[in-house]
């Protein structure tokens, strides 16, 4: 009789060879250089923003899973450092507290941890601040002020519960030239004025803390494609949906909707469909599913903008197709050949 044991296992017998920690890991490293240049931009506060959403995740994380320590699988870092790039560099850190704490505990926890969540943590923390404190949210300050290394802007430590101070003699004393005190959206939105290409691709406009360089998230997000830890299919189909459609606008009234490249460089588009659309958890699986997700959220991202209240639509686009993913999933499911449409008893 033969000493050698054989062993019988469920699928799959075939992997990829990187371990859950291995992907995130090197997905920190691909956002550190937006991170870096969001502190470049916007100073001192930027920086004190970041480390205190990504500090409040990590606390959360550890508290509501005590019994386990699942803090080296990185997932928290990620939501923390993605929840803080999506804020305004001059919101509240009393308020990023708030929105860290939501974004593990509801946006994670709750479901019952990382693989078992339906939406994508970050932006659940980002829609519940909005909610709550639409001024905060919505209060941006010039990038590349002269005192951002030596100050903070004023509205940083508000006190909780407290009324943020007005900034505008702040901004007035920094020394740039042009402030509006809007993003590229909301001239667009409500002055119909639109930013030039350039500044969208160099990232010297102001905006969200990592929503600013489209060249610098591109090719952050390509670094992870090369090595396969993100399924391109997905921001390419929500890249491509979101041009035809702004393109399709522009051809209907070419004197009130933007070009599709503004579409796509300008607000949170770019970060969206490279590092939130593409959330392992919340994103399909089956290979038709993953583009017909990708069209959804491209397409609702700009219905949303041109139509809606808000000047931004990303965040609860993708939040649509957090939610359509199950069903989208078991309509694209591939069957077996010679097999009907009936489930089986």
């Amino acid at each position: 009789m033969s000493k050698h044991r054989i062993e019988l296992r469920a699928a799959p017998h075939q992997h990829s060879g990187h371990s859950v920690p291995t992907i995130m890991r090197n997905v920190v490293y691909s956002l550190l250089p937006i991170c870096g240049f969001s502190v470049w931009q916007y100073g001192l506060s930027a920086l004190a923003l970041l480390l205190t959403v990504t500090a409040t995740c990590l606390a959360t994380e550890r508290l509501l899973n005590r019994n386990a320590n699942t803090l080296g699988d990185w997932s928290a870092v990620i939501t923390g450092i993605l929840l803080g790039l999506t804020l305004p560099p001059a919101f509240p850190l009393w308020m990023a507290i708030v929105a860290g704490f939501v974004a593990i505990a509801i946006g994670k926890a709750m479901f019952g941890g990382l693989g078992h969540n339906p939406f994508n943590p970050a932006l659940v923390g980002r829609a519940f601040v909005q909610a709550a404190f639409p001024v905060a949210i919505t209060t941006w300050v010039p990038a590349f002020s002269a005192n951002r290394f030596s100050e903070f802007v004023p509205t940083t430590f508000t006190a909780p519960l407290m009324i943020p101070p007005d900034i505008v003699d702040w901004v007035k004393q920094q020394g740039v030239d042009a402030f509006t005190g809007a993003t590229p959206l909301a001239r667009w939105k409500f002055e119909n004025v639109t930013a030039s290409a350039h500044d969208l691709l160099t990232g010297t406009v102001t905006a969200s803390a990592g929503e600013t360089s489209a060249l610098l998230i591109l090719l952050c997000g390509a670094y992870l494609a090369i090595r396969k830890f993100m399924d391109w299919r997905i921001p390419v189909a929500v890249l491509g949906s979101a041009a035809l459609t702004a393109w399709a606008f522009q051809l209907y009234d070419p004197t009130h909707y933007p070009t599709p490249l503004f579409v796509l460089l300008s607000g949170g588009l770019m970060i969206g469909a490279i590092y939130m659309a593409t959330d392992m958890a919340t994103s399909p699986v089956t290979p038709v599913g993953v583009w017909i997700y990708g069209v959804i959220i491209g397409v609702m991202t700009v219905i949303i903008r041109y139509f809606g209240g808000l000047t931004e639509g990303v965040m609860y686009a993708i939040l649509l197709g957090n939610a359509l993913t199950p069903l989208i999933d078991r309509y694209t499911q591939p069957r077996v050949y010679g097999t009907g449409n009936k489930e089986q008893p």
